[in-house]
């Protein structure tokens, strides 16, 4: 769709909707079977009174999706869904009656059960992802359809955080969690550990230097948990009651946005990362900004083997999922440091969550 100009209004998603004035009131058509090679599917606008031989019309909202990101990973499926809410909150919060999920052009028929639960708990509706099966390899055409391709484009600060707020708000509403979260006077730090790629080398050592620094903090109370053994409203809950989270660069992270506003993130990095990984190493300081949180740094690791290439990527490649060091005396600092600030915003009630959040914007 490379040849059709998206609609771009000041603090709103970039996207494309048919028919419209733009479309010459035309429906969008598409053939979209192939799952391997997205150069064959294809598109085509006809007139409702025209459209292709042997096609389907599937009637309601249809949402599609192109995106260059894998629906299965949380942190990426979420940058395909904030351009939705952020359109649903501009368009009476009407639901979709179906949503249509390429990657790189190629069909996909699911997204990982975080991203499908939290778009569930955000409009109160089942996800039904199209998979076209039943229909002939003829064309299928929308009634109505609105296309994001750009991702998050159009969204400014201010859009952003206004979705980060409903998805917020709506999410522990659904998983049985408060509105305000929290965990009463104290300070709630979460230490979210990886399996795998990423992980710290010595999860009982870095655990001890902030079981230790919480000690020393009246009504610090920390909690340890592995992010792949918790069910979605696992992560809400014990994000709704973390005021400082803990954890090494991940999608895991991305469950921040449950925390209550102003709350702090520790993030952690193998070696290798601040000489290689470009921009995709501050993409949760991005997160935090957007949502409302603080971060509070980055900690990268020196120590460990040297890369053997000479070529950027396959250094990269080299040290991506690389584990964790720690240095126990500058962990120790950075955490009383941050317990420090977070007590003073407690004191001054700073992390209240409005539940107008949770209403569809007049």
């Amino acid at each position: 769709m490379s040849s059709l100009a998206d609609i771009r209004l000041p603090n709103y998603p970039a996207h494309l909707l048919f028919p419209s004035p733009s479309s010459d009131d035309r429906l969008l058509c598409l053939n979209p079977y192939n799952r391997h090679d997205g150069s064959k599917n294809s598109y085509a606008l006809a007139y409702p009174n025209a459209l292709p031989h042997n096609s389907t019309l599937l009637r309601g909202l249809t949402i599609v999706s192109d995106t260059l990101y894998r629906t299965e990973n949380i942190w990426h499926g979420l940058s395909t869904i904030v351009p939705f809410v952020g359109w649903y909150q501009r368009n009476k919060c009407v639901n979709a009656d179906r949503w249509v999920y390429f990657h790189h052009g190629q069909l996909r028929s699911k997204m990982a059960n975080w991203v499908n639960a939290l778009t569930e708990a955000t409009t109160g509706d089942e996800v039904r992802i199209e998979d076209f099966e039943g229909y002939g390899g003829g064309a299928v055409c929308f009634e109505r359809a609105v296309v994001f391709r750009h991702l998050e484009q159009g969204l400014e600060r201010e859009g952003r955080e206004r979705v980060y707020d409903m998805m917020r708000c709506r999410a522990r509403g659904y998983c049985g969690v408060k509105a305000n979260g929290g965990n009463g006077g104290q300070i709630g730090v979460t230490l979210l550990l990886r399996v795998g790629g990423r992980a710290f080398k010595n999860e009982s050592a870095v655990i001890g230097v902030f079981e230790r620094g919480c000690e020393k903090v009246d009504g610090c109370a920390m909690k340890v948990a592995w992010s792949d053994n918790l069910t979605f409203c696992d992560q809400v809950r014990l994000l709704s009651e973390t005021d400082i989270l803990v954890s090494s660069h991940g999608a895991q992270m991305t469950n921040m946005i449950f925390m209550n506003k102003n709350s702090s993130v520790m993030e952690f990095f193998p070696k290798g990362w601040l000489e290689h990984a470009g921009v995709g190493q501050y993409v949760f300081k991005w997160m935090a900004s957007w949502s409302g949180m603080r971060h509070q740094g980055q900690w990268k690791d020196q120590e460990g083997e040297n890369c053997p290439y000479d070529n950027n990527s396959q250094c990269f490649n080299f040290y991506k999922d690389g584990k964790v060091g720690h240095d126990e005396a500058y962990f120790a600092t950075w955490m009383a440091d941050v317990l420090d600030e977070v007590k003073e915003l407690k004191r001054s009630a700073k992390q209240e969550i409005k539940e107008s959040a949770c209403h569809c914007p007049s």
